[in-house]
């Protein structure tokens, strides 16, 4: 142990004390270590309520309990020392804490944008109309949103470096845990091929004649390595190119207010022609009323596809330096990232674009690319004609960062199952802190878009997105059902949600909501396979994920012999951050800035 002055902090369990140093515990919540110079006393004890307090009697806890001095260790008494650290030594086969807060506050913000925002909008735009799409992103995103606060309580109270998986098996049921780690997996190694076949047909924008399986190559190994250096290198990358993609999304919006303002070329005011003529909601594949709920539901399957991936940020966590300071951000920054860039940025395209506009239809069909994006039909139609190569620059630089965040999340995944036990303990090697054998491994899958080179690459992205959609869905099932079973439990050993280092109003009532439209979602996303005749195609890449998911949980119930996880026997203990303990490690991080302020603009945003 190092020569510093040391604070003790007791916690109690149900039949026994728990003792641990100050040093280990801020360490485990992110602080930094106590400088010699701090103004701190050399030995204190806090006394934190118990984990069944009444929640109106925490405040009296704290004011009637002062710091006592404990002298034991002056006087080399031996104590039950307990290490609360929730991410011990990386050589240990454990990650590393590095990812600062300004970067995961970044990655909230845009690490999930890709090119659904600015492709996948059109057709929805062409089946639903501009009230639809609109109504359909404001539904989706509130669902989204609650996801993640839903996982946001769980991850501050309980850090844990498993993501989705870890909370599956802790709170749920291990078989389901493993299910939802195979999912995962499964979603974001189709994505990674996905994307970088998306790479590919970007560049034939400029280069036609070179074949994409040659830019997928060139494409795919220099991220493979990035993604084998520490994961502060991984946390740089994406926060630059997160500011990227937040200006280019931006840019467009600015863009496009203007243009229906009549700053454009042409100087046509638009204002909400398009909302009147053609109208606000179209008829998708049947006339009347019956057509425009179809088209609205339309909107509503593609603005699932849009905001998947919106909770890649909770992977995160599991690597965050102040996981009781930086979630909670990071959950207030997704809120304004949906309401903004993706409400505000279909609001926008709404009244730059008519839903039967000929561009429209033509940028439908080109699937990814520069001319996919209806943003571009709107600057063509303003008579912007320097646009589309600066555009398709950007959306390269999005794949290119969905690419490199697709192999760290499938590979913390894979990380997550062996740490539970249900794969190999291979993968829980690291090195620096770098699960590598299971990046190497999710990495592999790149292989996938080779497949362009001999098919179509066209068909083989839409394949690819087809099959990604649906374990998104699924995903979103897990935490929600992950939140409810962990909140069950809370009551079952009565601990007040009060304790809750971060919480947020109506939880429980929300995710029920959120958790009944994602079901509804799964279920119906392939109606229009039926109508106007049955699509067989369409039909098995709707629901695919269905089956194999569902199959997964059944053969892991067989082959682990796995029960459900009791709610008065479920594990709320370990590693678990309360509200006293937060409010404990902010006051210390208070008084260590105030005797070590930090003077540089880099230093600054490293501390938030």
């Amino acid at each position: 142990m190092r020569d510093r002055p040391r604070v003790m902090v007791a916690s109690r369990r149900r039949s026994s004390s728990l003792c641990r140093t100050t040093e280990q515990y801020y360490k485990g919540v992110g602080l930094a270590p106590i400088p010699k110079d701090a103004a701190a006393p050399s030995t204190t004890l806090l006394t934190p309520m118990k984990a069944n307090h009444p929640p109106d009697k925490m405040d009296d806890i704290s004011r009637k309990s002062p710091p006592q001095v404990d002298d034991t260790l002056e006087r080399g008494e031996k104590e039950d020392v307990v290490e609360l650290d929730p991410t011990p030594a990386a050589s240990n086969g454990n990650l590393r804490r590095s990812l600062k807060s300004y970067q995961i506050g970044m990655f909230s913000i845009a690490g999930a944008i890709g090119t659904g925002l600015l492709i996948a909008t059109g057709p929805a735009l062409e089946h639903g109309g501009p009230g639809s799409l609109l109504i359909a992103f404001i539904l989706v995103g509130s669902v989204c949103l609650n996801v993640l606060a839903a996982y946001g309580e769980m991850a501050t109270a309980l850090p844990m470096d498993r993501a989705f998986a870890g909370y599956a098996t802790r709170f749920v049921d291990p078989a389901y845990g493993f299910a939802t780690g195979f999912n995962y997996f499964c979603k974001y190694s189709v994505l990674l091929a996905n994307n970088l076949t998306a790479s590919g047909l970007i560049m034939q924008y400029w280069l036609p004649n070179v074949n994409v399986g040659v830019w997928v190559a060139s494409f795919g190994v220099p991220i493979i390595l990035l993604n084998l250096l520490p994961v502060r290198v991984f946390g740089e990358i994406e926060f630059y190119a997160s500011i990227i993609k937040t200006m280019v999304v931006v840019g467009l919006m600015l863009l496009s207010l203007i243009i229906d303002l009549g700053g454009g070329p042409n100087h046509d005011r638009l204002g909400f022609r398009y909302w009147n003529n053609p109208g606000a909601f179209n008829a998708y594949l049947v006339d009347g009323s019956t057509g425009r709920f179809l088209g609205w539901w339309s909107c509503v399957v593609s603005a699932a596809f849009v905001y998947m991936g919106t909770e890649v940020v909770g992977v995160t966590f599991g690597e965050a330096e102040k996981p009781w300071k930086v979630i909670p951000r990071a959950i207030r920054q997704t809120f304004w990232r949906i309401s903004f860039l993706y409400v505000g940025g279909v609001f926008l395209l709404g009244m730059v674009v008519p839903y039967n506009s000929p561009d429209l239809l033509d940028a439908s069909k080109a699937k990814t690319g520069a001319g996919a994006s209806p943003f571009i039909v709107a600057i063509k139609d303003a008579g912007i004609g320097s646009l589309p190569g600066f555009v398709n620059a950007c959306l390269l630089v999005f794949v290119l960062s969905a690419a490199n965040s697709d192999i760290f999340i499938s590979s913390r995944t894979l990380y997550a199952l062996a740490r539970d036990g249900h794969l190999p303990k291979l993968f829980t090697k690291t090195y620096n802190g770098v699960p590598t054998v299971a990046v190497v491994t999710s990495s592999s899958f790149f292989l996938l878009a080779m497949m362009s080179t001999t098919t179509s690459s066209k068909k083989v992205f839409g394949y690819l997105v087809s099959m990604a959609t649906i374990f998104g869905l699924l995903n979103w099932v897990s935490i929600m059902v992950s939140y409810l079973s962990f909140r069950r439990g809370m009551d079952a050993q009565h601990i007040h949600w009060s304790t809750l280092p971060f919480r947020n109003r109506w939880m429980r009532t929300r995710v029920i909501f959120s958790l009944i439209s994602t079901c509804t979602i799964i279920i119906f996303n392939g109606v229009t396979t039926f109508i106007p005749s049955f699509n067989t195609r369409s039909f098995v890449f709707a629901y695919v994920g269905i089956p194999i998911h569902l199959g997964v949980i059944l053969i892991a119930k067989l082959l682990l012999k796995t029960k459900f996880v009791g709610f008065e026997t479920m594990d709320l203990v370990t590693a678990r951050i309360t509200r006293n303990d937060k409010e404990n490690a902010e006051r210390m991080e208070k008084a260590l800035a105030e005797t070590n302020p930090h003077k540089s603009w880099r230093s600054f945003l490293k501390k938030r």
